[in-house]
């Protein structure tokens, strides 16, 4: 029988979905999700438990190949949560201890400690900044302060990994992982694409317990069915699948995903650029034999943020009312937020930094705050988008959009505002599933990247306001309530 779907499965950091994708129609034709749940033990931890996202992951995967037929999928791809750690058993494949989440600061003073001659020799090697967002630290961590763990180590039981890596392992029994979630665990040489040696023995993680890195594009094993065998081809860490599936495909293209966090990619092709104003250098991509790069900038808390007011303030009961509480009032008021629940990352990478309002008074209402927190992640992205057109030495005229805010026509017409360039929403907004559905069919000989780019269709081009003083006006307002909350 034709085999004509390929299902992307991704893995994010608050739900789990997966797609079916029909690569004759091109588009995709049935999905599932299942939400992931947190864990805050301590201020600025979190945590989850992995057995929890393999099995949510198992079920949406399930109710998918239930919908296409297994026998009619070509395939799988696979985005997933970057530098989420996982530590596992071997032998059985349970979980040694809690997930530590990107998100999670507990390793901030040992990061903030780390020698200059080490700083240097991370940004250097893997395009990173030291910092508790990455993995390396947080694999240190929990062999430190976790029996368990260290007791399979002793053994040789002990598997450490990404989120892609362990739902690898638990579907395919294959030790793996991708050159892109490779490249965000602080200890990846991302031009020579293995792990470095001396960062290993620095974070005292021996690569033995580490996945071996492939391309994007790889066949990474083999998910067995009743109705038949389906390849795993195609992983990608969830901020590249999104670049990959917005056809940001060469130098000079770029992406903003409204995801948990805001991330900001732009496409440096085969130039890895080492960044100056606290952005990152990053792997893009990794398929048909050669290596794109990319920079990165990114946001800890943007849909967060909407989450928090929806959830923790009761403002309103769903997150898409927010677009109708900010247009209805004519600005925020005075109203200034800093999204920093757990810390600022690039450009200012303040582990401390806690989120705050300014410029409250008696006449504020939930209307200003939820537009001040709306505004927070447009101005997020324009502070990243400065260091970048710095770094690079290019402009960026326009910027791709997708993640769940991007269907925030408030926010994305007041993005374009502030950054002064167009802000182009796709038809099909799940760019990062797209990417790995493409990423797999890309493996399989089902897709090239012509075609890839060509199917890509804009629903809505959002264009910037000619009165540029304005909205610098406003950046500059927003920037000092950014100074009162550092540290």
């Amino acid at each position: 029988m034709n085999k004509k779907y390929v299902i992307a499965l991704d893995a994010g950091t608050t739900s789990v979905r997966a797609f079916v994708y029909d690569t004759e129609k091109k588009l995709f034709v049935h999905g599932a999700q299942q939400e992931v749940s947190q864990s805050f033990p301590q201020s600025g931890w979190v945590e989850q438990d992995a057995n929890e996202i393999y099995y949510k992951a198992a079920y949406v995967l399930n109710d998918c190949i239930s919908y296409a037929g297994a026998q009619n999928v070509a395939g799988i791809g696979i985005a997933n949560q970057r530098e989420t750690v996982v530590l596992w058993d071997k032998t059985t494949g349970e979980p040694a201890a809690p997930a530590v989440v990107w998100q999670c600061r507990r390793t901030s003073a040992f990061c903030a400690a780390i020698e200059r001659d080490v700083r240097e020799k991370i940004t250097s090697v893997t395009g990173l900044v030291p910092d508790a967002y990455f993995s390396a630290s947080k694999i240190k961590w929990l062999l430190d302060h976790c029996e368990h763990p260290r007791r399979l180590l002793k053994q040789g039981r002990l598997c450490a990994g990404t989120v892609d890596s362990y739902l690898l392992y638990k579907f395919t029994g294959e030790f793996a992982t991708d050159y892109t979630n490779a490249s965000r665990t602080m200890l990846f040489d991302i031009r020579k694409l293995c792990w470095d040696n001396d960062l290993c023995d620095y974070f005292s993680v021996s690569p033995d317990i580490l996945p071996q890195p492939k391309p994007c594009d790889a066949r990474f094993g083999v998910l067995k069915t009743s109705g038949a065998d389906l390849p795993v081809a195609g992983v990608l860490g969830d901020q590249q699948a999104a670049l990959f599936g917005q056809a940001c495909l060469h130098a000079g293209e770029g992406k903003i995903t409204y995801g948990t966090g805001l991330f900001l990619l732009f496409h440096t092709g085969d130039r890895c650029v080492r960044p100056q104003g606290g952005l990152l250098s990053t792997i893009g991509c990794a398929v048909n034999g050669k290596v794109s790069y990319a920079l990165e900038g990114s946001a800890f808390n943007a849909g967060s943020c909407v989450q928090w007011l929806r959830d923790g303030l009761g403002f309103f009961e769903s997150s898409a009312e927010s677009e109708r509480l900010a247009r209805s009032v004519e600005n925020s008021g005075g109203v200034y937020f800093v999204p920093a629940f757990t810390g600022l990352g690039a450009p200012h990478w303040d582990a401390d930094a806690r989120a705050l309002f300014c410029g409250i008074t008696r006449g504020t209402t939930r209307a200003h705050m939820t537009r001040a927190v709306l505004e927070s992640i447009a101005f997020s992205a324009k502070e990243l988008a400065d260091c970048m057109e710095r770094d690079s030495g290019l402009c960026l005229a326009c910027v791709r959009c997708d993640g769940g805010a991007s269907a925030n026509d408030f926010l994305m017409q007041f993005q374009s505002d502030v950054l002064g360039a167009a802000v182009d929403r796709p038809v099909l907004r799940e760019s990062t599933a797209l990417g790995a559905a493409y990423a797999c069919a890309l493996s399989l000989g089902l897709a090239d990247e012509e075609g890839i780019a060509a199917r890509r269709v804009s629903e809505r081009v959002f264009k910037p306001s000619p009165d540029r003083e304005r909205y610098a006006a406003l950046y500059r307002e927003y920037k000092k309530a950014v100074a009162r909350a550092l540290n």
